[in-house]
């Protein structure tokens, strides 16, 4: 079964609407499969890579879905699907291993040792493994990683490899106001030539619509509000993976491990029970769209540093403009009702009570 069947059973059960932008990458993702099959029937060692597909669009408008139903319905063993962060992690330790290891090393890794230049014999492994590579998230913002790419996927597409990526991003996009982003340009420019470019776009955002069915304030803290609280994650996960995240701040690194794209879910103690202050909660509220909160107690005086540092956090997501979900002992107007902090509480109560509303989950980031 193909994409195209694939996503009409999808059609079908009620799992997905009619979408334009869909069906304009449906028709892409075909047609690669399509020439797939063709070179899969050819006795080549090293057939022509295929026009890949790079699908873009906002946040919440199926694209990883759709990659992940065309990497499924696809009949081939040597295919790979990652998240494009987790694949360059890949790619700076073979890089490192050629660079730093031995010649026993090298030879065990590479099944080769000479050379000075990491690109080829990195290139070879990932095409032995696959010649179908999908990327999710396709996003570059590192300079390490801008200034290997060009190379590293010249010597793919030249050992038969086929690329589909999702990006938030159109390719001219990518790495915007970089440092030497001319040095980047050439890879944009391969993209483009190598790929079939599809505009996913379209007003329709299936989390904005889960948000809105489920609400975003769960309280109590029971059996039942945790379980809707978790079901409302899985279907704002959707396909993706959780793969964690990690920013760093003021030379300091926080990682959270319960984080998928621009989603984050984080225990309470987590987020306010450390010494964590507003640039870390600023950081927090640049990189995530959504922020599930998990085991919000009831605050008070006995403490003390907590509540500050929860008031904090929702200033940070506030000004922000971000989504906030969370999973709490009592109501927003109960979280801190009595102590030498309530009068100051007063505003956060406030923006607790505006954040769940209708109008805030509508809001366009």
């Amino acid at each position: 079964m193909g994409i195209r069947a694939a996503y009409g059973d999808m059609l079908r059960l009620g799992g997905l609407s009619p979408d334009p932008g869909q069906a304009a990458a449906v028709a892409e993702l075909e047609r690669l499969q399509g020439e797939l099959a063709v070179n899969g029937r050819r006795l080549l060692s090293r057939p022509k890579p295929a026009r890949g597909v790079y699908l873009w669009g906002p946040v919440g408008r199926g694209k990883s879905l759709l990659m992940d139903l065309f990497f499924t319905s696809t009949p081939m063993t040597a295919k790979q699907r990652t998240h494009f962060h987790l694949f360059m992690n890949r790619v700076h330790a073979l890089v490192n291993l050629w660079r730093a290891g031995g010649a026993a090393a090298r030879r065990a890794q590479f099944g080769r040792a000479r050379g000075d230049d990491p690109i080829a014999p990195v290139a070879e492994v990932i095409a032995r493994e696959a010649s179908l590579l999908c990327f999710d998230e396709l996003a570059v913002t590192d300079i390490a990683d801008a200034m290997i790419l060009g190379r590293l996927f010249e010597a793919l597409f030249a050992r038969g490899v086929t690329l589909v990526a999702t990006s938030n991003r159109r390719p001219g996009d990518l790495y915007a106001n970089g440092l030497n982003r001319q040095l980047f340009l050439p890879f944009i420019a391969m993209l483009e030539e190598r790929l079939a470019v599809v505009a996913v776009d379209g007003a329709r955002d299936w989390r904005l619509a889960r948000l809105r069915a489920a609400g975003t304030w769960f309280s109590p803290n029971d059996p039942d509000h945790a379980a809707r609280f978790d079901r409302l994650w899985t279907q704002m996960l959707g396909p993706d993976a959780e793969i964690g995240a990690t920013i760093e701040v003021l030379g300091r690194r926080q990682h959270w491990p319960r984080a998928a794209g621009h989603l984050l879910r984080a225990q309470f103690a987590s987020l306010c029970g450390l010494a964590l202050g507003p640039a870390d909660y600023l950081a927090i509220a640049d990189r995530f769209e959504t922020v599930f909160i998990e085991g919000l107690p009831a605050l008070g005086p006995e403490r003390r540093d907590e509540s500050r540092r929860f008031a904090t956090l929702i200033d940070a997501l506030y000004e922000s403009r971000r989504r906030t979900v969370v999973l709490a002992t009592v109501e927003p107007d109960a979280v801190y009702r009595f102590g030498d902090q309530a009068f100051e509480f007063q505003r956060t109560r406030s923006r607790l009570e505006e954040m769940r509303s209708q109008s805030w989950i509508d809001q366009v980031d």
